[in-house]
């Protein structure tokens, strides 16, 4: 973590983090799993500041496909990373399900970020040495201790097993990535963000190393996905083409998303 953020009292548990109640205005429709209010980052690089991004408010609906267009540097990947607990906000702060996760030590933000989100990047960032059922377990290893691993292995293994069947790699069980094509690490990245049964998934220019069919392909998926288990899809994307195909578009400039 970056610790140009702000001092805070670090928090132990997930569920000692205060509530609060949605913002104003917040929509109706669906409950509001993710929040950030005045959220802002920047980076130091000598004498200069970089403001990456500048007092974002955003609200994310349960259930929904939202995708964030801009150009490559407008802030939108810092986002995601802010949001997802991967980086540490310069000010503001980051709800989920009401409760605030900006004061989180980082043992309790490790174990959010593992629960409940999930991730997939645009360089799949596969273990190269493990097979494509191996790389979807490790989340599940992680956030298993010894001996809750040997009691859960096979029951976790099976459901590696039905994830990479639903992406189509039911016969790519053993492969190790550099057998595999592009597209089918994509694949394996987005079974293994699943594999922990997450609420929210983040998705960081997820087909930015696909060509156009193979990148419309991965989104079916994720469609299917939020279709048939009501995952939350949150995509960043240079790409207009994703982002129409998205349920709900915003669009990112100068570190912030315009109105």
């Amino acid at each position: 973590m970056n610790s140009a953020g702000p001092e805070t009292n670090q928090m132990t548990d997930p569920s000692e983090v205060p509530t609060h109640e949605p913002a104003a205005g917040a929509a109706d429709q669906s409950p509001v799993i993710l929040e950030c209010r005045n959220l802002s980052r920047t980076f130091q690089s000598g004498d200069t500041e970089l403001h990456v991004l500048r007092n974002v408010d955003f609200q994310l609906q349960q259930g929904e496909i939202a995708g964030v267009l801009g150009a490559s540097g407008t802030g939108k990947s810092t986002l995601l990373h802010l949001l997802g607990l991967l980086d540490t906000p310069t000010e503001g702060e980051v709800f989920y399900r009401g409760k605030n996760l900006t004061r989180l030590g980082p043992e309790a933000a490790a174990k959010v970020r593992n629960r409940e989100f999930g991730f997939v990047f645009q360089s799949f960032h596969l273990l190269p040495e493990f097979t494509a059922l191996e790389n979807v377990l490790m989340p599940a290893r992680i956030s298993a201790g010894a001996m809750q691993w040997m009691r859960n292995a096979a029951a976790m293994e099976r459901r590696a097993v039905e994830l990479l069947g639903r992406v189509g790699l039911g016969q790519r069980l053993t492969h190790v990535p550099s057998r595999l094509s592009g597209g089918e690490k994509q694949r394996v990245a987005l079974a293994r963000a699943l594999i922990n049964e997450p609420a929210v998934v983040f998705c960081d220019e997820p087909t930015g190393n696909l060509d156009s069919k193979t990148a419309d392909e991965i989104f079916v998926l994720i469609e299917q996905f939020n279709r048939e288990l009501g995952k939350t899809f949150l995509i960043v994307t240079h790409d207009d083409h994703i982002a129409q195909r998205a349920g709900r578009r915003l669009h990112m400039a100068d570190g912030r998303i315009l109105k």
